[in-house]
This record gives structure tokens, C-alpha cells and sequence, in this order.
């Protein structure tokens, strides 16, 4: 779960991680209220979206009084904001968050993540500032990382040197140190895939304050975090993936005509490059995850039903000990008994509870057809969906 600059904030602060002093405004009244409140100073005004890049798309603007906020806040309510990560469509922002200006003396790049490659949650750390993708991709910024695990006891060295790599000033050194010791203490308390903080600024008085801040959880972890779940708000990105991620499932939507109904992430790849081999067109990726249960597995099967591109269901499935092959045939049988769509079944099974599975599916008023093999279920699924079967 992607947070916006204010929610992540939120959680940093209590983290013991200087932010600017703020106020989240829905309303061009009540940025001007906001920037009343927070003057005398420089003010900020920043569209609260899921994206970066917001500054260079007039998505930030620096403002000098409560009448520019109101009217800097009606521009960016009323029309999407369009950046490089948001595609043309750009997106709509809901709230601004009105912001004191903070002093610079220097500006440093942060983020904490997890290196699979590694196993190891990793720091990266430079110069920071907007436009740090742009200045990576020339050659001219060089980001220094440190691999850590789960506890930095015995590297304060490390995190000295990284900030010598990076240009903190030596007075400075001891009040860097504590801000990545919070940051990673965030990090891994939160539940955090990242926690990426530019600009993390220094002030003049030697203070370090997180001037933005992207934090996103995992929500794979959210079961030990239910005081998040309101921090969502409306949902993002393509609503049958996100209700399949309600579901315990995997799914990433496809342009083709054979839905796919599969366990495992490599199950599911090797399906998907067989039907294309076949000459056919998947039209989606799943996979259904280990604790998903036969009602999660049948709210999967139903949003493929919902597909009026669905042609054929390609059923593959290997039970496994926490998956069992009766689990995903039971799915088949409420999915279909409960959703008004029929198309044909193109199935399977092999493992753990495979001849259970079959005794479930005599029992469904369904059109199905078992096959021996994954080729041949692939290769029929194929047929029937181009109307050669």
C-alpha cells in the first residue's frame, strides 16, 4: 500500500523524524485557512497524489501569501496532475497539504528497501533534490548503499562512512546517524517495502527534517497492522487486481481470451508462455496464494467471469500440501453455481487430493474437460477459444 506524502509523514514523525509543520486542506478556503495559520514564513502548497515528479507539473508551488495557497490549491483540485509517473491520464489529487518552508543548508536523498538479491533490507543514500531519477540517468548522481538486516547494532561506523560518501558535514555526522537509525527502525516495525525520503534536509542549525517522504507497506503485513486499513482511502490502480488481492490471489489483467486459473507464481508463468506457444491469448496471470481458501479461490474464478473477452477457463493445478487439488475444484463449483456466466473448463489437476477433486467436479452442472496433461489442457483451451473445438 502506496501512501500519500502526508500519511507517510505521519508515520515518520512518530518515528522521531523531523517534518515541517503542516496542514492537509480538501478545499481552496481551507488552504487559505492553513497557510493563514502556518505564516509568517515561506509556505508550500503540494498536491497530494501517488506520484513523483509533482514540483516540475505544478504539483508544488512555493507561496507567499493566504490568497496565492487558495488559488494555488483551486488549480490543483480541479484538474489532474500529469507527471512522468502517472501516464497521460495524469491523477487527480483530493487534498493539498498547505506546508511550512524549511531553511536549507544541504539536501540529501534516502531511501530504505529490500535488496532481493541479497535478502537484506538496503540503504541508499546521495544527493538529494528533484529531478534525482533524471540526473542517475545522465551519469552525473552516484547514490552509495549499505547492505543491513533487521538491527543496526555495531554499524553506526557504516553509517558514518555512507554520510561521508554523501557530503555530510562532519558536526553533522551524529544527527545523520540518528535519522537513519529512526528511518530503519520505521522501516522494519512498519512493515515497510520502502521509505524513500527527497529531499532530506539539513538545516542551517544542524537539524535533519524530511522535507517528502514516500512510504509504502506491505501489505502482506497488513494483518498486523488493522490500524492501517483506513489509510487506504479510495482504492488505486485496477480494481479487479485489487479485489483479487482481497481474495488471497495474484492477478495482473491481460488483453487476451483464455482466463487462466492457476497456483503458484511459476505454474502460472509456465502456463501463460505455453498458451502463447499454442497460439493463444491469455487473458490473465494468476496466482492463488497458499492460505487462500476455496471462497477466495471461487471470488478469483468469478472475476474472470466477469471478462466478457473470457472465452474458456484453463484450469492448472498443483496441489500441493497447503493447496490441495479439492480446494480449487470446490472454488469451480461455487464460482459457477453463484455467477450467471457459463463457459467451458479446460482442467488440470495433479497431487495432493487430485481423485477428491475429481469426485467434487462430477458434481457440478458445469461444462468441463479434464486432461491428462499441461500441454494438452493448453492446447484444447486454445482450440475452444478460437472456436476450432
Amino acid at each position: 500500500m502506496q501512501l500519500r506524502e502526508f500519511q507517510g509523514k505521519d508515520l515518520l514523525s512518530r518515528y522521531a523524524i523531523a517534518v515541517p509543520e503542516g496542514r492537509l486542506a480538501a478545499s481552496a478556503d481551507e488552504a487559505a485557512a492553513a497557510a493563514s495559520a502556518l505564516r509568517p514564513g515561506n509556505i508550500y502548497v503540494k498536491a497530494q497524489i501517488l506520484a513523483g515528479d509533482r514540483a516540475a507539473a505544478g504539483g508544488v508551488r512555493a507561496v507567499s501569501s493566504a490568497l496565492a495557497a487558495a488559488e494555488a490549491a483551486r488549480q490543483m483540485l480541479a484538474s489532474p496532475l500529469v507527471t512522468p509517473q502517472t501516464g497521460p491520464a495524469g491523477q487527480a489529487a483530493a487534498q493539498v497539504l498547505v506546508e511550512r518552508g524549511v531553511q536549507v543548508a544541504r539536501e540529501f536523498y534516502i531511501a530504505i528497501g529490500v535488496d532481493p538479491a541479497r535478502a537484506a533490507i538496503e540503504l541508499v543514500a546521495g544527493s538529494g533534490g528533484s529531478g534525482i531519477e533524471q540526473r542517475i540517468a545522465r551519469g552525473s548522481e552516484t547514490l552509495s548503499d549499505l547492505q543491513v538486516g533487521t538491527r543496526l547494532d555495531g554499524r553506526a561506523a557504516d553509517i558514518d562512512v555512507l554520510g561521508r560518501r554523501i557530503g555530510v558535514p562532519e558536526v553533522a555526522a551524529g544527527a545523520f546517524r540518528a535519522t537513519v537509525e529512526r528511518l530503519h527502525r520505521a522501516f522494519v516495525e512498519l512493515d515497510a517495502s520502502l521509505i524513500e525520503v527527497n529531499p532530506l534536509v539539513l538545516t542551517p542549525a544542524g537539524d535533519f527534517v524530511a522535507v517528502d517522504a514516500k512510504v509504502e507497506l506491505d501489505d502482506n503485513a497488513g494483518f498486523r497492522h488493522p490500524e492501517f486499513a483506513a489509510m487506504a482511502g479510495e482504492p488505486e490502480g485496477d480494481l479487479t487486481e485489487l479485489k483479487a488481492q482481497q481474495s488471497q490471489i495474484n492477478f495482473i489483467q491481460m488483453d487476451g481470451d483464455i482466463g487462466a486459473v492457476v497456483n503458484g507464481a511459476g505454474l502460472g508463468l509456465a502456463t501463460l508462455d505455453m498458451i502463447r506457444t499454442a497460439g493463444g491469448k491469455p487473458a490473465n496471470f494468476m496466482d492463488i496464494r497458499t492460505t487462500a481458501k476455496s471462497m477466495d479461490v471461487a471470488h478469483g474464478i468469478a472475476l474472470l467471469l466477469d471478462n466478457p473477452r473470457v472465452k474458456v477457463l484453463l484450469v492448472n493445478v498443483f496441489g500441493g500440501g497447503m493447496q490441495p487439488c479439492d480446494t480449487v475444484a470446490e472454488a469451480l463449483g461455487i464460482a459457477f453455481r453463484k455467477h450467471g456466466r457459463r463457459v467451458p473448463a479446460v482442467i488440470r489437476l495433479t497431487g495432493n487430493n487430485e481423485e477428491l477433486a475429481r469426485h467434487r467436479l462430477a458434481n457440478f452442472e458445469f461444462a468441463k474437460i479434464e486432461c491428462a496433461d499441461m500441454w494438452q489442457a493448453v492446447t484444447r483451451a486454445v482450440s475452444i477459444a478460437q472456436g476450432r473445438a
